[in-house]
Order: C-alpha cells, then structure tokens, then sequence
C-alpha cells in the first residue's frame, strides 16, 4: 500500500510541475497570438489602402496621399 502511495505522491508532483511548464509555454503563444492579431490589423489596412489606389487610379490616389500627408 505504502507503495501506491508513493507513486500517487510522485505522479502528483511530476503532474504538478508539468502544469506548471505548460501555463508559462500557453503564456507564450499566447502573447505571440496578440503581437500577430496587431500585425495582421496592419496589413489589413494596407491592404485596404491599395485597394482604394487602384479602384480610384494612380492620379486620384497621388492626390489623396498629398491630402493626408498635408503637402
């Protein structure tokens, strides 16, 4: 009996310590989502803005960057 009490005691522990290692990598990945959710908003506006380049032209598009550019 003391035997299988034992190796609950140390499956526990071992279980304990895995819990542990995988909450700080879930923290990582997690982090890492957030950083690539903002990049992606990036891109996503760029890319609207190329749309409207090219569905309004070269010439309307030059004007509205010296519009928001103030030159």
């Amino acid at each position: 009996m003391a035997d299988v009490h034992e190796l609950a005691n140390e499956t526990d522990k071992r279980l304990g310590i895995h819990e542990a290692i995988c909450a700080q990598r879930y923290e990582g990945i997690q982090s890492r989502f957030d950083e690539g959710t903002k990049r992606m908003n990036r891109i996503e506006y760029l890319l609207y803005g190329v749309i409207v380049c090219v569905l309004f032209g070269p010439g309307v598009a030059g004007e509205l960057i010296k519009k928001i550019l103030g030159l």
